[in-house]
């Protein structure tokens, strides 16, 4: 193998694990929205674990985070504005990250 294969194929390998790492954070990310969402409802034990896994699927509707805004703003109706709604996934979505790599 030349060089460049090896260069090639340590890009490829990179943006796989990026990829997949994402996907995990966004996963992660979700399911504590769902759980802090499950808290705003009066949810907890099982219920809030069902509310969260459900709003972990609301993420395969479509690409990108509006379905699970939606998902989430429907449910909440009043009890959270966009901004909140908006501002929490951004704030979940470090606290995810930061939780991914300190188990790798």
């Amino acid at each position: 193998m030349t060089t460049f294969d090896d260069r090639e194929n340590a890009f490829e390998n990179k943006f796989a694990h990026d990829a997949e790492m994402q996907f995990k954070a966004e996963a992660r990310r979700n399911k504590l929205l769902g759980l802090w969402a499950a808290d705003l409802l009066g949810k907890s034990g099982d219920e809030a674990d069902a509310y969260a896994k459900e709003v972990i699927k609301a993420d395969f509707k479509e690409a990108g985070d509006e379905d699970v805004y939606e998902k989430v703003a429907g449910d909440l109706g009043d009890k959270a504005d966009e901004q909140t709604i908006r501002t929490k996934m951004v704030e979940l979505m470090a606290v995810a990250k930061g939780q991914l790599l300190e188990e790798n």
